[in-house]
């Protein structure tokens, strides 16, 4: 045992979680006042936090996860059995699950080069064709993958000329930006997560952000078992178990007085593996294009070739360093492959080359540079 807690203690984690100090205070009144349920006034002041920090009419329901935070998003579009839903191919699987909760049909649109996002071309292609056999989606779900904005206004353009509803996954870029706005209040709907790996975490959780305060109230009623105003327990509507306890939410409390500062840790990691990796030929970095602003949840380096990929990922965890691929697309994963895909190679290239490297806002400059090193000497 003790062996194996000196591992786990010298392992240089990808993105562990990294507490502040602040959250205590907000636990111990959670306990000292008995609100441990999912609700309370943790809850009250995660969501205001949150919504003070987003802006732009941000309305916020703090929920037990992303993924949950995502199946009411398509609840409220009325998506349902055999509807059509796009969805960006280069993500985490989370981000397509929900759309088979309701038994509808996830169609897959790969990334285009600037930002590993969705593609505005594919997507205008995919409607096209789904209009042509009389398929118009009911949604488009699209990522901003490791905390890099997806392409906004093209999106939007898009999304404003065919009536398709947007939901947003920022489930990677909370303090991420375009242009001066907020990453997750661009969609119709817009998600986040708190889960322990993010820029900020309640252990498990996310949240749904609305564009009106209608949206969130009915938010909160689906997600509090749907029950009806009353003494009664009667019920109208299906409902689901997904408002976040008020323990977790002092977490969250807590981690957003830290927010911009993890954030400026995570790009201040970036910057420290570009300016020491980037003058070797074979490494590329994702670079911010004009007006955006990506929180760096992930630094990820971009290889000539699988092997050299699959060579340095077995380096560095032979080193105990936690290093990763980059999302396997959907349109690969076995469930998906029989939905329908509209690829232009890019996802399977980023999949094939692209290494994920240790980003955590808690890394020491001792532990940047063994991974730094170790790279550095793989390239001679």
């Amino acid at each position: 045992m003790i062996k194996n807690e000196s591992y786990l203690n010298s392992k240089i984690w990808l993105s562990s979680p990294h507490m502040s100090g602040h959250e205590e205070k907000f636990i111990k009144e959670a306990f000292n006042t008995n609100w441990i349920a999912p609700l309370g006034p943790n809850v009250n002041g995660f969501e205001k936090d949150l919504e003070s920090y987003l802006e732009n009419n941000a309305n916020v329901v703090a929920l037990t996860s992303g993924t949950a935070a995502i199946h009411l998003a398509l609840v409220l579009l009325n998506v349902s059995k055999n509807d059509e839903v796009i969805c960006q191919t280069k993500t985490f699987v989370a981000s397509v699950n929900p759309v088979t909760y309701l038994g509808a049909k996830p169609v897959f649109v790969d990334s285009e080069i600037d930002t590993w996002n969705m593609c505005p071309i594919l997507l205008e292609q995919a409607i096209n064709d789904r209009l042509n056999i009389g398929k118009k989606p009911k949604a488009i779900i699209v990522i901003n993958l490791y905390g890099m904005p997806h392409k906004v206004k093209e999106i939007q353009n898009i999304s404003n000329k065919y009536n398709i509803p947007i939901i947003e996954d920022s489930a990677e870029a909370l303090g991420s930006s375009y242009f001066n706005k907020k990453c997750g209040t661009f969609g119709d709907l817009s998600v986040l997560s708190f889960n322990g790996n993010k820029i900020i975490t309640t252990s498990g959780g996310g949240a749904l952000v609305a564009k009106d305060i209608k949206t969130k109230e009915k938010t909160i009623f689906l997600a509090t078992q749907a029950k009806d105003p009353g003494i009664e327990y009667s019920h109208t509507h299906v409902g689901y178990n997904y408002r976040m306890s008020n323990i977790l939410a002092g977490i969250g409390r807590g981690q957003m007085e830290v927010l911009d500062n993890y954030v400026a840790l995570r790009r201040k990691n970036y910057r420290y593996y570009y300016d020491q990796l980037s003058s070797i030929n074979d490494i590329r970095f994702l670079n911010e294009p004009e007006g955006y602003f990506s929180n760096r949840w992930l630094t990820c380096i971009e290889l000539p070739t699988n092997k050299m990929r699959e060579d340095l990922l077995h380096l560095l965890q032979e080193n105990n360093i936690e290093a990763r691929p980059s999302w396997k697309p959907m349109h690969l994963q076995p469930i998906f492959k029989e939905y329908t895909s509209y690829l232009n190679g890019v996802s399977e290239r980023l999949y094939k080359t692209v290494l994920c490297l240790p980003s955590g806002s808690n890394l020491t400059k001792g532990e940047l540079d063994k991974i730094i090193n170790l790279i550095k000497q793989y390239f001679g």
